[in-house]
């Protein structure tokens, strides 16, 4: 049996998988391995480990574990290799970027370009094995092109200056709580998630995408996407992984056509592309 953990800045998601078959699945908050602390981090895995290890009917023979924040592997390996090792024996780790799963999922060996549209976004070239060019996603103040948080952040700079349309202003402020206080106190706080809370405003707004102020500020965000993301890899078809770009598919889809470009695959989790890759 093997484990196979997805983490993402909003929730990470663990699988015990066996034969290539996922057999068992629990989910965590987010974690991040750039932006958390060591010690939230081994809180959260040491939990998640916990649980995997009292289902597993046998040996676990490696652990894989993809995040957000992983930029220099064996450097950070440190944050997770303490909770690995105390809850397994004799087991094989492998810690690895967010943009590698995806990168794995959807072009599996094959060369290729891949991002992830979630909360936050990333995007590579894959040539079948590593990841040999990755344009900087920057994250939600300087970037995330196409991803939830960013949708989110530039809803809230429009909504706190009375830019946005009265009626989807209502709305808004009857679903979410949207006192200026609250929005700084979210947005700028050292504690919280602001990516995370910034993103967690994409389904009200794809869910207005009717309204012509909505569809606008979506459409920017994903033609920013292929504008500042896509077209610097030189590419014609690219694959997708996130919550966000699989909730929004027809809409990618159709601005993708703008530019030339083929989805090839859009999908929300890549865990039974992963259990594949695995398996292979």
């Amino acid at each position: 049996m093997i484990i196979i953990a997805e983490c993402g800045a909003t929730r990470s998601d663990w699988y015990l998988v066996e034969s290539g078959n996922v057999r068992y699945y629990t989910s965590r908050p987010g974690l991040n391995f750039s932006t958390m602390s060591p010690e939230y981090i081994s809180e959260i895995s040491n939990d998640a480990l916990e649980e995997l290890r009292s289902r597993a009917c046998a040996p676990v023979t490696s652990v894989h574990i993809y995040a957000a924040g992983v930029v220099y592997p064996q450097e950070q390996m440190h944050l997770i290799e303490n909770s690995v090792f105390r809850t397994f024996r004799d087991v094989t780790l492998e810690l690895q970027s967010d943009i590698l799963a995806a990168a794995r999922a959807v072009c599996g060996h094959s060369h290729g370009v891949a991002a992830i549209l979630g909360t936050g976004s990333a995007s590579c070239l894959y040539d079948g094995e590593k990841v040999v060019r990755q344009i900087a996603s920057g994250g939600f103040i300087l970037g995330d092109e196409g991803s939830g948080a960013r949708l989110g952040r530039m809803f809230l700079s429009d909504f706190i200056k009375g830019l946005v349309p009265e009626d989807l202003a209502r709305g808004f402020a009857d679903a979410f709580p949207s006192d200026y206080p609250a929005i700084v106190k979210n947005v700028y706080s050292k504690d919280g998630s602001p990516s995370g809370y910034l993103g967690s405003f994409a389904p009200f707004l794809l869910s207005h995408y009717g309204h012509p102020y909505v569809k606008t500020l979506i459409d920017r965000n994903f033609r920013d996407f292929f504008e500042r993301v896509v077209r610097l890899y030189n590419t014609d078809k690219i694959g997708l992984v996130g919550g966000f770009a699989h909730a929004a598919a027809d809409i990618i889809a159709e601005i993708a056509k703008e530019y030339g470009v083929k989805i090839s695959a859009i999908v929300k989790s890549p865990i039974e592309l992963l259990a594949g890759f695995h398996k292979s």
